[in-house]
């Protein structure tokens, strides 16, 4: 494997990352990766159906393992030299045909969808076993991968062709298959920079909660009055919150986790668990809110309905709730303040409270528990936090 520039014309190589730095070309095929969040959103505020949230859900499931793919693979490889940077303007191309297939990934554009899925898998394994050359363990868990992969993109263009229980099954197997292949096969011969791993699904929260400010924005077509203005306020209250409780503290400890991990089955496991499986309804709960910020903005003074007010609060209940099980896996605490929390939001719901009255109330409950809760941890775990914020993040820091 190489490990330095040439200065010859491109070739077949891959260079090892030196750095925990994400670099810039990853953020840019990040934003690609974005637009895909957008078009899940989309297709759940179109719908508002269940099947519509369950179509959003799986095809950003599948969208996310090939993003967490290229996650680990840029964890092993420099992707701005030799011919990743290249593979992944390919990837890159693919990733955003598939985006655009989103709305009608189960109608007209499913087989379109399948292909590009499968070129951007294609150019993930491909450069993988470049970066494998030298490596007999990394090969052997490259070949696993591929073989599912495999599997799962057959599924999936099998799905294109088929009617909508059938297909509807083909997808769920797919996904299954290729999150549970890591699972089965173990984590042995993968490599991470933990920093840079942490690093770039810190980035991936981020990214996700612009996304909600955006949904802020394409809400509010109707114009603004006092009742946007409120909604506009509380939503980036909530998106605030959200923020907040992933990065002041819960960022800082697992990345430390992770560096302090043996490196080899441990640190892999740690990773593949809390970034690659818990990081998903983080995600997932965020797209989720930031439907029921867009129905809010477009109807201030309506109750959101069912769906809709389902995604907004059962979003956040999710997203706390992987918080909760990211805590238990890190540290092997349970954080009884965010699960009760999530409880209550699901009560809310189970009630008919949220569902009835007018969307700014339900938007309102949302940010006053996410409020609470933080008040809460902050005052309670006062002197624990500066700790962490303080000792711990320097502790953290490479070097």
């Amino acid at each position: 494997m190489s490990t330095g520039t040439s200065s010859h014309l491109p070739r077949l190589t891959a260079v090892l990352r030196e750095g925990e730095q994400v670099t810039s070309l990853e953020l840019f095929f990040d934003l690609v990766f974005v637009l895909a969040l957008t078009q899940c959103t989309a297709l759940i505020a179109a719908t508002e159906t269940w099947e519509g949230v369950l179509k959003a859900l799986l095809v950003l499931g599948v969208l996310w393992w090939s993003w967490t793919g290229y996650a680990w693979l840029t964890s092993v490889v420099d992707p701005e030299e030799g011919s990743v940077r290249l593979a992944m303007f390919a990837a890159m191309a693919a990733l955003l045909v598939a985006a655009l297939c989103v709305p009608r990934t189960f109608g007209s554009d499913a087989l379109l969808f399948a292909c590009a899925y499968a070129t951007v898998r294609a150019a993930h394994i491909a450069l993988f076993m470049l970066a494998s050359r030298d490596d007999v363990a990394l090969r052997r868990s490259v070949v696993g991968l591929a073989a599912s992969t495999a599997v799962g993109v057959g599924l999936l263009v099998a799905a294109a062709f088929a009617s909508r229980g059938p297909q509807l099954g083909l997808w769920g197997l797919a996904l299954l298959l290729d999150v549970g292949a890591p699972f089965v096969f173990g984590a042995d011969g993968w490599k991470l920079v933990p920093g840079h791993f942490a690093e770039r699904h810190g980035a991936i929260i981020i990214i996700a909660l612009g996304e909600s400010i955006v949904a802020i924005g394409t809400g509010a077509r109707a114009g603004v009055d006092g009742g946007v203005v409120a909604a506009a306020v509380l939503g980036i209250v909530v998106a605030g919150a959200l923020w907040w409780l992933y990065f002041d503290v819960v960022a800082i400890v697992a990345v430390r986790r992770l560096s302090k991990a043996t490196p080899g089955r441990e640190r892999n496991d740690i990773a593949r668990d809390s970034y690659s499986y818990l990081h998903f309804p983080m995600l997932a709960g965020i797209a989720l809110v930031a439907v029921g910020l867009k129905k809010t903005l477009a109807h201030v003074g309506h109750p959101l309905g069912t769906v809709p007010a389902a995604a907004m609060l059962g979003g956040g209940a999710v997203y706390l709730l992987a918080h909760v099980a990211f805590r238990w896996r890190n540290i092997h605490t349970l954080n009884r303040q965010r699960l009760l929390c999530a409880a209550l939001l699901i009560l809310l719901l189970l009630a008919d409270i949220a569902v009835k009255p007018p969307s700014l109330v339900t938007l309102s409950a949302l940010a006053a528990t996410l409020c609470v809760l933080i008040a809460y941890e902050a005052t309670r775990f006062a002197e624990l936090r500066d700790r962490i914020r303080h000792q711990l993040a320097r502790e953290s820091v490479p070097g």
